[in-house]
C-alpha cells in the first residue's frame, strides 16, 4: 500500500508539461483582464524599474506576512552591500484575528519603538511589504483582495492598506515617515537581488506560502490603464498560489490533498500553494500516513493523540526525516509523537515525505519555467528566491532544478538566494521610487 500512496504524488514529465501549459494560459488571462473568473490575478505592482546602482540614503522597511512582523533600517551607499538593522515582533493569533484598527495600531506601536531605539530623528522614506493579495492602485496604494495565512482581521478586505497604516501613525502622533512604496514580498525578493544583478527578472517565494513576480513588457499587459508611453515595463505580482481554484489543477489532487482542504478555512482556494508550500506539506504527509495507519500498514495500526491532531505533523519534520537516518526518524516519532516506529515504518515514512516534497519542488519548477518562457529568457536570467522551504529542505532545490531541466533542457536559469528580500527589498523599492521621482 505504501507504493500506491507514493505513486499518487508522482508527476512525470508529460503531466508536468500539462501543468506548465495550463499555468501559462492563466498568466495570459490574468494579464488581459480583471474578473472573478480570473484566478491567477497577475497584479500590476507599479514598480517600473530595477535598481541601477545609483540609489543612496537611509530607508525604513516594514515586513508583514506571517507570524512575525519586522521593522528594518536599510542604509544604501553606492558600490556597497546594503547595511541593515532589523527587529522582529511576534503577532499573536488574537491580533491577527481581531480588527484592522487593532492590527495596524500594533504595527504602528512596533514602528514607534524601533524608531526611538534607533534614534531616528529625520523623516525617512518607507517601503511597506504586505505579503497578501492586494490590488495595487498605484505604487503607494492598494486594496486587500483577501486575507491568507491565518489572518482574518475585520475591516481590511477591500480597504487601502497604506491608508490604514497612515491612520494608525496619525492616531499615535509620534511617527514621522513617508510611505513611498507598497510592495509584495516577491517584488522585494526580486529587487533585493536586482540591486546587484540587473539580469534578475523574476522573484520567487518558497516558504510558508508560495508566489512569484516578474518583469513584464507593458505592451503585454492588456488591462494596464496607466501611461504606456511613460514606461515600457512593469513588475507583475502573479499571485500564482490561486492557480487551480477553478478546477484546472484537479487532475493532480490526491485523496490527501482533498482531506487537507476539508480541514482548512480557505477551502477550494490557493490549491497550487497548498501542493507546494511549507504551511501545508506536513499536513499532506500526515494525511497520507494516517491512511497507512488506518490500514494497519504503519506503526502497527496505532496513532497517538498528538499525531492525530490537525497540523500536528509540521513541515520541519518532513525536512528532518528526509535529511536523517532511520535512528533519527525513530527519535522524532518517539520524542515528539510518543509513537514507537520500526525500521520498516521509518523507511515508509521517509518515502512518503520524499514523494510529497518532490511533487512540490516539481510543481514549483514548472511555474518558474512557465514564467521564463513567457519572457523568452531561457537563454539566461536570474531568479531571486527566498523562503524557508527552498533554503532549509535537503532535496527541494535539487528536485526543482531537475524538473526545470526536464522541461527546458539546456536552460540558463540561475537561481540566486535573496538575502532578506521581503524586508530589504521593500527599502530598495522605496529607494528606486525616490530615484525615479527625482529624475522626473
Amino acid at each position: 500500500m505504501v507504493d500506491q500512496v507514493v505513486s499518487e504524488f508522482s508527476i512525470p514529465l508529460d503531466k508536468l508539461q500539462e501543468v506548465e501549459t495550463r499555468l501559462t494560459g492563466e498568466f495570459n488571462k490574468g494579464l488581459a483582464r480583471e474578473g472573478d473568473d480570473v484566478k491567477v490575478k497577475m497584479l500590476v505592482t507599479y514598480v517600473h524599474s530595477l535598481p541601477d546602482g545609483s540609489e543612496e540614503g537611509d530607508f525604513l522597511a516594514l515586513d508583514l506576512g506571517g507570524s512575525n512582523f519586522r521593522v528594518l533600517l536599510i542604509k544604501l551607499r553606492k558600490g556597497q552591500l546594503p547595511e541593515q538593522t532589523a527587529e522582529k515582533f511576534v503577532i499573536d493569533d488574537a491580533t491577527k484575528q481581531s480588527t484592522g484598527v487593532v492590527l495596524f495600531d500594533f504595527i504602528a506601536k512596533c514602528v514607534a519603538e524601533f524608531v526611538k531605539k534607533q534614534n531616528i530623528t529625520t523623516k525617512l522614506p518607507l517601503g511597506f511589504t504586505f505579503s497578501f493579495p492586494v490590488k495595487q492602485l498605484s505604487l503607494t496604494s492598494g486594496t486587500l483582495i483577501r486575507w491568507t495565512k491565518d489572518f482574518t482581521a475585520t475591516g481590511v478586505v477591500g480597504e487601502n492598506v497604506v491608508q490604514l497604516l497612515k491612520e494608525a501613525f496619525v492616531r499615535r502622533g509620534d511617527i514621522d515617515v513617508d510611505v513611498v512604496a507598497l510592495v509584495n514580498d516577491t517584488t522585494g525578493t526580486q529587487l533585493a537581488v536586482g540591486y546587484l544583478d540587473n539580469n534578475c527578472l523574476i522573484g520567487l517565494i518558497l516558504g510558508t506560502g508560495t508566489n512569484a513576480c516578474y518583469m513584464e513588457q507593458l505592451s503585454a499587459v492588456g488591462k494596464y490603464t496607466g501611461d504606456k508611453n511613460k514606461y515600457s515595463q512593469v513588475i507583475i505580482n502573479c499571485e500564482w498560489g490561486a492557480f487551480g481554484d477553478d478546477g484546472s489543477i484537479d487532475p493532480w489532487l490526491t485523496t490527501y490533498d482533498k482531506a487537507l482542504d476539508e480541514l482548512v478555512q480557505n477551502k477550494k482556494q490557493q490549491l497550487y500553494e497548498k501542493m507546494i508550500s511549507g504551511k501545508y506539506l506536513g499536513e499532506i504527509v500526515r494525511q497520507a500516513l494516517l491512511s497507512l495507519i488506518k490500514n494497519g500498514v504503519l506503526f502497527g495500526g496505532k496513532s497517538s493523540e498528538k499525531f492525530s491532531k490537525f497540523e500536528g505533523f509540521e513541515t520541519q519534520y518532513v525536512s528532518m526525516i528526509e535529511a536523517g537516518d532511520v535512528a533519527n526518524c525513530k527519535k522524532i516519532f518517539k520524542d515528539v509523537f510518543s509513537i514507537e516506529a520500526s525500521d520498516e515504518d521509518c523507511q515508509s515514512v521517509k518515502r512518503v515525505c520524499a514523494a510529497v516534497s518532490t511533487r512540490a519542488a516539481r510543481l514549483a519548477g514548472a511555474g518558474v519555467v512557465a514564467l521564463v518562457k513567457k519572457i523568452n529568457k531561457l537563454g539566461g536570467c536570474t531568479v531571486a528566491v527566498d523562503g524557508s522551504l527552498y533554503k532549509m529542505h535537503p532535496t527541494f532545490r535539487q528536485n526543482m532544478d531537475d524538473a526545470m531541466n526536464e522541461l527546458a533542457p539546456g536552460n540558463k536559469i540561475t537561481m540566486k538566494l535573496s538575502e532578506d528580500g521581503s524586508g530589504r527589498g521593500a527599502a530598495i523599492v522605496a529607494a528606486v521610487a525616490c530615484r525615479l521621482t527625482k529624475t522626473e
